[in-house]
């Protein structure tokens, strides 16, 4: 059974920064594209971005684009997401999330997910 876990959600001024963190166990971790979604408060999912298997290929949404870095440790089974530059709009839970094969995915919204971190920009 695979299981996704985070880490690292916090409270956060703007302008601050969070590491996000998720642990996966239950697969062959660098078969597999890794993402984060997240969930704003009355909003539906949005797909923040995602990692290939070998870590090479990165994409982002546009909202976080220059802002966030999705890295992995396939050694540790583990991957990150990096929030630089946090913005109010950043609010959410965020989530960690496996794609279908080693490529990198995008809105796989039906692929399993960790119980989500909260993440709350505010002065």
């Amino acid at each position: 059974e695979v299981q996704l876990v985070e880490s690292g959600g916090g409270s956060v001024q703007p302008g601050g920064s969070l590491r996000l963190s998720c642990t996966v166990s239950g697969l062959t971790f660098d078969n597999y594209g890794m993402g984060w979604v997240r969930q704003a408060p009355g909003k539906g999912l949005e797909w923040v971005g995602a990692i290939s298997g070998g870590g090479v290929v990165t994409r982002y949404a546009d909202s976080v684009k220059g802002r966030f870095t999705i890295s992995r440790d396939n050694a540790l089974h583990m991957h990150y997401l990096q929030m630089n530059s946090l913005k109010p709009e950043d609010t959410a839970v965020y989530y960690c999330t496996k794609c279908p094969d080693p490529a990198v995915c995008w809105e796989s919204y039906d692929s399993p997910r960790g119980q989500g971190t909260q993440v709350t920009v505010s002065s």
